[in-house]
């Protein structure tokens, strides 16, 4: 009898004394709550289903983690919750310990460890009707395009009519997310200059020089102007310039070319007298270097050497239009 009262009373102060486990529900919507981040926080670059298939990944180097392919090696769960928090110098990772918990942290790291290395789940459908997805099944024939099952430059006489047909609706409409796709020649990663122009003068109204063909009132800034015995600094100048800086400022420094006319604030005319009549190579050189904060003037001090630098701004000086020379101290 005694051993008996003694089993009710364990039981009725159990609850109080024992550690409290999570129920399966408050599990599952900690699980939907990591997801939830990731999908808002990391897909961009490690996709939808932690496989970093994205856009984004194929213009970082290094690469976003693949989580799918952790599966046999994962790493130590803390190791990762550090990651998130802190990040990782050298790469496109942040850290997010400004933004998340340390409990939203650990949630998303569970989801992930869960959801992709442990199980490999699709994770959720984006091309849902609640995303704005309806009928995303007549799209069908563009999915071998957009999961690089098939090269978007195919031939059209290799493929076949449901390949045509997927081909045409993948640029129609896949492309503006898929837009890398896969293709069998990637080309050249970037083309520095300019060549959209509208063809038809539809922006102005203005009839073109009989010199130009009539391409358009843009295309005569994309013309370089010749330089008679350039010394080798400026014609290096040219090369540099021209690969790098005509994209914005025209190939005859106007900045009038078609991308520049798009750009809020214009990019600056390198033929104004009254601008360049006040400017020394120093300070454009400190300009080039560092930018121009609130306008599309990037820094370049991480992509063009000191060297580099002053043979453009040598070219500027003598294609464009002198710069001002400073005063030396008598």
């Amino acid at each position: 009898m005694r051993a008996l009262l003694f089993a009710f009373a364990l039981l009725a102060v159990w609850p109080a004394c024992a550690p409290a486990s999570p129920t399966a529900d408050a599990a599952a919507a900690r699980h939907e709550r990591g997801r939830a981040i990731y999908n808002f926080r990391c897909y961009y670059c490690h996709g939808y289903s932690g496989d970093a298939r994205t856009l984004s990944a194929t213009f970082l180097d290094p690469p976003p983690r693949d989580f799918t392919a952790l599966r046999r090696d994962p790493p130590p769960r803390q190791r990762m919750i550090t990651v998130v928090r802190d990040g990782i110098p050298g790469t496109a990772m942040a850290g997010f310990g400004n933004i998340l918990t340390a409990d939203d942290i650990a949630a998303v790291v569970d989801f992930v460890r869960r959801e992709f290395i442990a199980s490999g789940r699709p994770n959720t459908r984006y091309h849902t009707a609640a995303n704005g997805w309806p009928n995303h099944e007549r799209y069908r024939d563009a999915y071998p395009f957009a999961t690089g099952q098939r090269p978007l430059d195919t031939p059209d006489e290799e493929l076949d009519d449901a390949g045509r047909r997927g081909k045409r609706l993948f640029l129609a409409s896949c492309i503006s997310c898929h837009d890398r796709a896969r293709v069998n020649d990637e080309g050249p990663l970037w083309e520095p200059s300019a060549v959209s122009w509208p063809r038809k003068n539809t922006c102005c109204n203005v009839p073109p020089p009989d010199t130009i063909s009539g391409a358009s009132v843009f295309a005569r800034h994309d013309i370089a102007p010749p330089l008679v015995d350039p010394s080798p600094q400026q014609r290096r100048g040219e090369a540099l310039y021209q690969a790098n800086c005509a994209f914005c400022h025209a190939a005859d420094g106007t900045g009038r070319n078609w991308i520049g006319s798009f750009l809020e604030p214009h990019p600056r005319d390198l033929t104004d007298p009254v601008f360049m009549g006040s400017l020394t190579a120093e300070r454009l050189i400190q300009v080039i270097e560092d930018g121009l904060p609130g306008t599309t003037m990037p820094a370049w001090r991480h992509v063009l050497t000191r060297e580099q630098i002053a043979a453009i701004v040598a070219y500027i000086d003598r294609a464009f239009h002198p710069l001002a020379r400073r005063e030396r101290a008598d």
